[in-house]
């Protein structure tokens, strides 16, 4: 029973020691040597894994894949650009959905990296056309809502011109019971 106990104390303080250093560890796409990011129909790809071509001045080239595409060569090409330090490349008007982007160096024959990456449906602004108040904002008590006409106007002030006077009664007959 000890034994037991032991154990799960110690599964606990080992499991409570590694959870943080497997959340810090970061996405799988940063082990791969890329890094993919959307902005909304903007797919955007930096790698730091390539070296330039001498003779053609060429990185690289990044393949955007959908699921129903198998290789690199299917899928929609763009040539990295950049220095020393980062290449990137982007694509434009990408329709929603889940794809993959491979990098591939000009000197190499194994992807830079691969990454999945799901591009969601942008939202778009959307300006109308509507009718400002002719007499601005009818702020007050009542008036922001509705427009009432005079007769309920008068109503209302009627109702409160009576609610006052009643409670002036009250309590002068309370201060004096003797009189009305």
């Amino acid at each position: 029973m000890r034994t037991c106990q032991l154990l799960l104390r110690s599964g606990l303080t080992v499991t409570a020691a590694v959870l943080p250093l497997a959340l810090t560890a970061g996405p799988a796409g940063a082990a791969s040597g890329i890094s993919v990011s959307t902005t909304g129909t903007t797919v955007s790809v930096t790698t730091s894994a390539c070296s330039q071509n001498r003779t053609t001045g060429v990185w690289g080239t990044g393949s955007l894949l959908t699921s129903s595409q198998a290789s690199f060569a299917e899928g929609r090409k763009a040539t990295l650009a950049g220095t020393s330090v980062s290449q990137s490349t982007a694509w434009t008007n990408v329709t929603p959905g889940t794809y993959t982007v491979i990098v591939m160096c000009q000197n190499a024959s194994t992807p830079a990296g691969t990454q999945s990456v799901i591009v969601s449906a942008a939202a778009t602004p959307r300006a109308t056309a509507t009718a400002s108040p002719s007499r601005g904002v009818m702020g007050g008590l009542g008036g922001a809502a509705k427009d009432y006409g005079p007769l309920t106007l008068g109503v209302g002030a009627g109702l409160v011109g009576t609610g006052v006077i009643a409670t002036a009664w009250f309590l002068r007959r309370r201060a004096k019971p003797y009189r009305l």
